[in-house]
């Protein structure tokens, strides 16, 4: 029996088909996209946080105190210079009004009588049939009713003026804001007592701060014989809160008279133009000003960069389409590129990334790729 078993067996294994190793396919190498070095001038940017306000902010404060008696605007609208925008209870400004006619009537009356008498005792004197005395005393109170007279004039045009500041009125074209007040409220003069703001939109003041160390290194570059930064005040960029760029370029106007001893910054100032009434004020933006001119810098897109716990590598296409990591020395950023200062020369071809797979000695099929500092990736050229 178990020879008839391992008969059958070894006639099984004779009728079975012989099998060959199949050897295991080699591996497509990646395909990579693969950049230049670019070589170009570089012009750095440095940001500084800045806050906006109108060309110019007007406060609208009450001149005389009352309760307000109307709101001639909307909220939120623009207003022409001189528009009508509050009304204070004008009655007991119009009582001293007539109050100051009044008095000014009476003493006109009195001028009049003492005019009279002292005419009269002028030719008298003269004759001695008045005294000196007498002619001294209407001289005296003729010249005391003209004193009161312009007293009189006086109080009545400031009872006028008074009145007068029970409309308030716009002090310049622009936008104006919230009221702080309504209809029904008691205001009275005072620097607190704020009713509202106009600000003129026209152009956009930014004022932002710069470290003194900051500010030294870039006066000293901005005074040397053919520095690259002069008239770098006259093109700087901003960037809204959601990140976008301003389209409008902005001059700087001033900077402040001395540094800030608290904080050891200066305060600059510019200026934007505002056409559409993007910019309002209060808003926090960043200033992008150029800070430095590097000739022949060497750029690289920082997607290529790899970065660990501070040492920077990238990828370098060698001969036989292998690649080789190579530790670079990256300097500031300039826009989404970095500037290398060590570690790459012009024309050297590097991986753009992307991928994890990527080791060093590996054999890729390079996809050359057109790139610039700032720019969509174009179509790779064949």
């Amino acid at each position: 029996m178990k020879k008839t078993y391992f008969l059958l067996a070894s006639l099984m294994l004779f009728m079975m088909p012989s099998c060959k190793k199949e050897t295991a396919p080699e591996a497509k190498p990646l395909e990579i996209s693969v950049t230049e070095v670019q070589q170009q001038d570089v012009r750095l940017e440095s940001e500084f946080t800045g806050e906006t306000f109108g060309q110019s902010d007007i406060q609208i404060n009450p001149r005389v105190d009352g309760v307000i008696e109307s709101l001639n605007f909307k909220e939120g609208s623009l207003v022409t210079k001189g528009q009508l925008l509050y009304t204070i209870d004008p009655l007991p400004y119009q009582s001293k009004v007539h109050q100051a006619e009044g008095e000014l009537a009476e003493v006109g009356s009195r001028l009049a009588r003492t005019k009279s008498d002292y005419d009269m005792m002028v030719p008298l004197a003269k004759m001695n049939a008045v005294s000196q005395r007498e002619l001294i005393a209407a001289k005296a109170a003729y010249n005391a009713s003209m004193a009161s007279l312009k007293a009189a004039s006086a109080n009545l045009e400031n009872s006028k003026i008074e009145l007068s500041y029970c409309r308030i009125l716009a002090p310049i074209s622009g936008l104006i804001g919230m009221s702080k007040v309504r209809v029904g409220d008691y205001v009275r003069p005072g620097s607190l007592s704020v009713l509202n703001t106009v600000s003129d939109l026209g152009d956009v003041r930014v004022r932002f701060t710069m470290s003194e160390q900051e500010f030294l290194r870039i006066f000293r570059e901005i005074n040397k014989e053919n520095s690259s930064l002069k008239g770098v005040g006259q093109s700087i960029s901003l960037k809204l809160s959601d990140g976008s760029i301003y389209p409008e370029k902005g001059k700087v106007s001033f900077a402040d008279r001395q540094i800030d001893p608290t904080t050891g910054a200066i305060t600059f100032e510019a200026a934007f133009p505002n056409p559409d009434k993007l910019l309002r004020p209060g808003q926090y933006v960043k200033i992008g000003v150029v800070t430095d001119v590097r000739k022949n810098a060497l750029v690289i897109p920082q997607r290529a960069v790899i970065e660990m716990q501070g040492i920077y590598q990238v990828y370098v296409l060698g001969d036989s389409s292998k690649v080789h990591m190579q530790i670079v020395k990256a300097g500031p950023s300039f826009k989404d590129a970095y500037v290398i200062e060590d570690g790459l020369k012009s024309g050297d071809k590097i991986a753009m990334g992307g991928t994890s797979l990527l080791k060093n000695g590996s054999v890729i099929t390079p996809k050359i790729t057109a790139w610039e500092p700032g720019q969509v990736e174009t179509v790779p050229t064949k």
